[in-house]
């Protein structure tokens, strides 16, 4: 399997780092927005072709897939012009940045029959993995989830605090993680409802936000994002179920009372983008559809277009 990446940034080499542990995978093209960049992440990783350009990644016959870390409002024509050329693509979340171009990308997944697939990157943490092993088992239901995801990102930075060349976004990207992974516990989304603080002068985008939604099933969720937060950084999961109580933090998971749960047998490794990629790369092996494809991710672009349409009113 050989694969392009696309946006060789602070989440890119999280890719290449776990793409480098799936057998029989190769690394085999870089693009990046500086050629320096490019040049430097192919060394390192033993990609034999780099540029700044994703059309010259598209063209190459040594290129059966590309995994998309590109900035959000790129994402859509990109994975797009991946398909058009005939190859599998894994778009970072989000798939989009409007509900109108989620529409889009599903359509030309269709269109082609390639696996499309957006990185929703919760499906696979080892920690989710095992709270949706239990629902799918039929030994607990949600109730309730409480989420917090906060960050301090008052200046455009990235993860690794270096300038970033695009604005980072609450709604699409962060609330993106939580909205889905609600639908994948809980059941599809009846009510959603969104309130906003105010707009950064320079940024031009919400600092803080609050989100609250109801699946068919009756469960509710409570989220809570916020780029003002000066303490603990990440996202914090507080699944109450109707048989216990549970707390999920990335790849780790303790109790209502937290105590440690095991999880490190769940899965064939504990990184949750390794995990993800290696589910990429078997789906196109295998001919099927991936969990966390453009179709099993796509309500939750709905659910974000409604409340998008609510925040603008």
């Amino acid at each position: 399997m050989r694969i392009a990446l696309a946006g060789a940034g602070a989440f890119g080499e999280k890719h290449l780092d776990g793409l480098k542990l799936i057998d029989g995978v190769e690394i085999t093209s870089i693009i990046s927005r500086t050629a320096e960049q490019a040049a430097a992440v192919a060394e390192k990783y033993g990609a034999r072709h780099h540029s700044t350009e994703l059309a010259d990644a598209l063209a190459r016959d040594d290129v059966d897939a590309v995994i998309l870390c590109t900035p959000t409002q790129m994402h859509a024509e990109q994975a797009i012009a991946c398909m058009n050329a005939g190859k599998h693509v894994q778009v970072e979340i989000p798939l989009a940045d409007s509900w109108a171009d989620s529409q889009a990308v599903l359509a030309k997944q269709q269109e082609t029959g390639l696996v499309c697939m957006v990185g929703h990157t919760r499906r696979f943490n080892p920690s989710h993995q095992w709270v949706h092993n239990r629902i799918t088992a039929g030994e607990l239901a949600v109730q309730q989830m409480d989420v917090q995801t906060y960050f301090f990102r008052r200046k455009n930075i990235n993860a690794k605090g270096q300038p970033r060349s695009w604005t980072d976004h609450l709604l699409w990207h962060h609330a993106a993680h939580t909205v889905d992974l609600f639908t994948y516990q809980a059941g599809k989304i009846v009510q959603a409802h969104a309130v906003q603080g105010p707009i950064h002068p320079e940024l031009g985008i919400a600092m803080d936000m609050s989100i609250q939604l109801k699946s068919e099933s009756g469960a509710i969720c409570t989220l809570s994002l916020s780029f003002n937060n000066d303490g603990p950084l990440g996202t914090f999961f507080r699944y109450i179920c109707d048989n216990g109580t549970y707390i999920a933090r990335y790849d780790d998971l303790v109790d209502g009372k937290e105590a440690p749960i095991d999880v490190s047998k769940v899965d064939v490794s504990m990184n949750g983008i390794e995990l993800q990629d290696r589910e990429f790369v078997a789906a196109i092996r295998e001919g099927r559809e991936p969990n966390s494809s453009v179709g099993k991710v796509f309500d939750c672009y709905r659910v974000l277009g409604e409340l998008e349409t609510q925040l603008a009113g």
